[in-house]
């Protein structure tokens, strides 16, 4: 059983979801102006358009696709996969799965993964937290979740604090507010301020589940501290960070975006003496359960990603092959071997994402949980093998990938018969499509999709280090000690000298 079950539940469709989102009044900005309505946005709405295709999946014609996006929910009722609790191994493959299919349907960030790892990762740390201190944060958690499953809600995980001065602990910043924490307790509620970083599709979330951003000490028991709260509370200002190229969907056309239909956005999403119900807090001064939270939070995004990044993979080796049979080369065979190590790099992300899914065993709370160390692998690959992938596709493309002139050339009486004549390519091709074409490579390489493609697949779920760090601490190291003594015939016991 997931929530509570009883409650008449709703699957929404994409129209569903984006007009649940109108009206609501949020305090946002972008580019210093206040955003009025973020789905009318023109940079923040491919955003929401890329969210909007996790819920028109879950009524794909296609039952297999279909299968995918949605889920059995308590009562035999059905629900979007997104707000789904893993209840096997076969529910964290699908997971990949759904990534992959939406990664490639999107060729962007579809948003919707981080809130779903914050509550596989709080059911089953509360649970925990519940039977070793007597907490009442699972019944709480299940409560939120049925609300979520109920309403087919898309939830943002709020993870990653400012941080301030990387050096010293969130305690000692000379700005006590430079990590989340909370300012006032009462019988009913809490109060809390601070500030939350990178925070991936957050004008499009209804609800934000905000967690600790790093394993706590005694001392620091304000900052140990998980709640959920609607995006519409009272003290939330959400400022959109700029992406490379954005100002393309506010001036340009559609061809000049490169994909104009989808796309992400994040925001720095600052806390303003928020004050949070007791019946929404998860976790609140147990510090020896903020490291358990934060560790499997970051394993099941870390596994999302092998999803998510081989899909968005295929596009970009689909517009390279494209742009390999427009130039006249795709026969060539320097050519087809690139493609290949393309296709070989993207199916090792995916096949890490798999693994660790393959792997995943069952906790006390009846969730299931991906292998910690191969989610921690994958993620270490994602660090790396979107970055040479880029390479690859730009080599294949060619220096038009950095150089086109706009579509508003092919406009105009005076450029346009010139650039359709000098940059044509095979014959049979227009013009227009090898420059389409190119301008999808440059967006996922240089433009507004790379920053979900490369910085995002570097920095998302934890820098390089972090995963290194856990990779370090999950092997078992004396295992493979102890069979290449075994095999060595090194005595386990110590001989004397002389």
């Amino acid at each position: 059983m997931d929530g509570d079950g009883g409650t008449s539940m709703v699957l929404r469709t994409g129209n569903d979801y984006i007009d649940s989102l109108r009206g609501r009044g949020l305090t946002a900005y972008y580019r210093g102006e206040r955003v009025a309505e973020p789905v009318d946005h023109p940079v923040i709405g491919p955003s929401i358009r890329s969210v909007a295709a996790t819920y028109d999946l879950a009524h794909s014609p296609d039952p297999g696709l279909r299968g995918l996006a949605t889920a059995g929910a308590p009562g035999g009722v059905t629900i979007n996969r997104f707000t789904h609790i893993h209840r096997s191994a076969e529910d964290l493959v699908r997971k990949i799965k759904l990534q992959r299919v939406l990664g490639r349907l999107t060729g962007a960030c579809f948003q919707r993964c981080v809130g779903w790892d914050a509550l596989n990762a709080l059911y089953i740390t509360t649970h925990e937290t519940d039977a070793t201190l007597g907490t009442p944060y699972h019944e709480r958690m299940r409560r939120f979740l049925a609300h979520v499953q109920a309403e087919d809600l898309v939830c943002q995980g709020a993870m990653t604090d400012v941080k301030g001065d990387r050096g010293a602990r969130p305690g000692r910043q000379e700005d006590p507010d430079l990590y989340l924490r909370v300012v006032r307790r009462t019988a009913d509620h809490i109060v809390v301020k601070g500030a939350k970083a990178h925070q991936t599709g957050a004008l499009g979330s209804h609800e934000i589940i905000v967690m600790p951003t790093l394993a706590l000490e005694p001392g620091e028991e304000d900052y140990a501290v998980s709640f959920a709260i609607p995006s519409t509370a009272k003290g939330l200002v959400f400022i959109v960070g700029r992406q490379s190229g954005d100002l393309r969907c506010l001036y340009d056309p559609p061809m000049d975006q490169g994909n104009a239909r989808f796309g992400g956005h994040e925001a720095l999403t600052v806390f303003d003496n928020v004050e949070v119900p007791m019946e929404r807090v998860f976790l609140l001064g147990e510090v020896a359960f903020s490291g358990k939270l934060v560790e499997r939070f970051a394993g099941f995004h870390r596994q999302s990603y092998g999803g998510c990044k081989a899909g968005v993979g295929d596009v970009l080796i689909g517009a390279a092959a494209l742009a390999a049979d427009y130039n006249g080369v795709a026969g060539a065979s320097h050519v087809r071997d690139k493609l290949v190590e393309m296709i070989h790099l993207n199916e090792t992300i995916y096949s890490c994402g798999l693994a660790c899914s393959h792997e995943g065993r069952e906790t006390a709370s009846g969730a299931y949980l991906i292998d910690l160390l191969l989610a921690n692998v994958c993620k270490q690959n994602v660090t790396r093998i979107p970055y040479e992938m880029a390479r690859l596709a730009q080599d294949l493309a060619g220096g038009l990938v950095s150089t086109l002139p706009s579509a508003r050339d092919l406009d105009n009486p005076e450029t346009g018969e010139l650039v359709l004549k000098y940059l044509k390519g095979v014959p049979g091709v227009a013009t227009e499509d090898r420059m389409r074409v190119m301008r999808l490579i440059e967006h996922l390489t240089l433009g507004r999709g790379a920053v979900g493609y490369l910085p995002e697949s570097l920095h998302g779920a934890g820098s390089p280090q972090a995963q290194r760090l856990v990779i370090g601490r999950q092997a078992p190291l004396e295992e493979y000690k102890r069979a290449a003594r075994e095999l060595a015939g090194i005595s386990s016991r110590p001989r004397s000298g002389g």
